[in-house]
């Protein structure tokens, strides 16, 4: 049961990712251009299905999204490293914005990894959002050169970056997809109200405990 649960479809998509990322890389140190743009293409588009059909078939798990977590970082630094190899020029035309992009990118991963030991797995609506975008504009500057849209979703993803490293300052305790900072707020405060709550019933014990004991001592007397 537990093999079943764990071979699903979007995770096999997830995993998908992860596998094709050092094929693309070959691809490209070989000069594969549309090789390497057909199954990145692919690869992309298992991305935007892992988490539709992991919703549709509830099929959601820890691993699974682990497995989409680490698939979305594989990909970026495939889509990087293939624009270095296939696309030297482009790449060194925007190398400005893909260092402040990957800088962006990796800060909510180390403040994850330093307050809680773990990447941050939010899957933000925004995440996803740029997570789209990313496509087109990456294959309009392989393909035509044009490096507006690409920069536009960078500076998106920055904003994407920081709300993520929000969420991370604001919860308690690692949490697993987190549509916004809104609701890692809202996370943060029901927690606060039920440890509260908890503090209260335990001194409310305490009390009802000492009250006892002080009965118990005044029947001895």
């Amino acid at each position: 049961m537990r093999v079943a649960r764990t071979l699903t479809i979007p995770n096999a998509l997830s995993a998908l990712r992860i596998v094709l990322a050092p094929v693309l890389v070959v691809l490209a140190a070989l000069g594969e251009e549309t090789t390497f743009l057909t199954l990145l293409a692919i690869s992309l588009a298992s991305d935007a299905l892992d988490g539709y059909l992991a919703r549709l078939l509830h099929q959601t798990s820890e691993l699974g999204v682990k497995l989409d977590s680490w698939g979305d970082l594989f990909t970026y630094v495939t889509m990087i490293v293939g624009l270095w190899l296939l696309w030297p020029q482009h790449f060194a035309a925007q190398k400005w914005f893909l260092l402040m992009g990957v800088g962006f990118y990796c800060l909510p991963m180390l403040a994850s990894l330093f307050k809680f030991g773990v990447l941050p797995r939010f899957h933000t609506w925004a995440a996803k959002a740029a997570a789209v975008l990313i496509a087109p504009a990456y294959y309009i500057l392989a393909l035509w050169g044009d490096a507006l849209w690409l920069r536009l979703v960078i500076c998106f993803h920055m904003l994407v970056a920081l709300e993520v490293l929000m969420i991370v300052f604001v919860l308690n305790r690692i949490q697993y997809n987190v549509p916004s900072f809104i609701h890692a707020r809202n996370l943060s405060r029901r927690a606060r109200r039920q440890l509260q709550l908890q503090r209260e019933r335990l001194r409310e014990k305490r009390t009802q405990r000492r009250e006892v004991r002080e009965e118990q001592r005044r029947d001895r007397h």
